[in-house]
């Protein structure tokens, strides 16, 4: 294998990890999905990936990650190999076969504070730290989570953020974008005029739940029916907002993403029932795993979700447009 040039001191994640370890390692964390949709054309990293062996019918994150972590000569990758895609492991093999140093993270089954702290600590033991000085990093980042959840409130509840906005800045909380300090200073920047700001009267308000979409220009087709995206649900569990001020152990386990579908239905209901939302539009990723759930997602909510399933990335096509358009009509009425 070839190890990693002792002086780049970027590692790739898939998703979200406890990125403070990441950081108490002297180390930076690279979000490879941020990479791979902030590439001038996404689509044609998914198109690389499959010229070189990864099938069609394969999630187009995973391939995305994969060649965005060629692009940029990544040499070191966490991948999450229990709490997320299932496709994970096997990307890892790919990566390792072409000379990335992998190592595995693994959320536990159940999310018990304790049962979270030992996945810290065997995480931070493979990268040559130690949980007391990740938990140093999580108070360092502490102040940017906090401009997070301003941000959450300042777009889902009273709408003077733009939802598109908001949502760019919670998916950047899975690695600051390897700057807390010059990210909190952006954020503050970002916000401050926008508190003296007066809410928008008027939109329909609605749950965005899933994943994040892997389309361009779902935000802007909302805005322009009138909709606001009153509660974007994985950009601002990613922010860990809620349990900023908590230790890492409590924090990670408030992290709903990797664990039963049960507690992500409740919270959904509360943060729907907290912003008077009118319905759910529930973002499925093609060839996704968590598709099956939508099943549960729908009998669970009590209240009407369109589910908008995508593949690829680029823009939205006319048939999700309309799908959008009866579905927000159909609140209305």
């Amino acid at each position: 294998m070839t190890r990693p040039n002792p002086t780049d001191r970027r590692v790739g994640i898939t998703t979200t990890v406890p990125s403070e370890v990441i950081f108490a390692a002297g180390l930076v964390p690279v979000d490879l999905n941020n990479l791979f949709m902030s590439a001038p054309r996404p689509e044609a990293l998914v198109e690389e990936a499959e010229q070189a062996g990864f099938p069609r019918n394969c999630c187009a994150w995973i391939k995305g990650i994969y060649a965005a972590c060629r692009r940029e000569k990544v040499r070191r990758l966490v991948g999450v190999v229990r709490g997320d895609c299932s496709n994970t492991l096997a990307l890892m093999e790919v990566l390792r076969s072409e000379g990335v140093e992998t190592i595995e993270f693994a959320y536990p089954h159940e999310p018990r504070p304790e049962l979270v702290a030992g996945a810290i600590e065997s995480f931070a033991a493979s990268l040559g730290t130690t949980t007391e000085a990740a938990q140093r990093q999580r108070r360092r980042l502490e102040p940017a989570r906090r401009l997070l959840a301003e941000v959450d409130e300042l777009a889902g509840a009273r709408g003077t953020a733009s939802a598109a906005d908001a949502h760019l800045w919670m998916i950047s909380a899975s690695d600051f974008r390897g700057d807390p300090e010059s990210f909190e200073r952006d954020l503050a920047s970002f916000l401050a005029p926008l508190r003296a700001a007066p809410p928008r009267p008027g939109s329909l308000p609605v749950v965005l739940a899933g994943v994040p979409p892997i389309k361009s220009g779902l935000f802007a087709e909302l805005e322009r029916l009138g909709v606001r995206v009153a509660y974007d649900e994985m950009p601002y569990e990613f922010t860990m907002a809620r349990a900023r001020s908590m230790p890492l152990e409590t924090m990670y386990a408030e992290y709903i993403y990797p664990y039963d579908i049960e507690r992500r239905v409740a919270r959904l209901r509360e943060a729907a029932r907290s912003r008077a939302a009118r319905g759910v539009i529930h973002y499925v990723q093609s060839f996704c795993y968590r598709q099956i759930q939508d099943r549960l997602l729908r009998e669970g909510l009590g209240l009407p979700v369109l589910t908008l399933e995508c593949d690829r990335p680029g823009p939205l096509d006319a048939g999700a447009m309309t799908r959008l358009e009866a579905f927000v009509e159909s609140l209305r009425r």
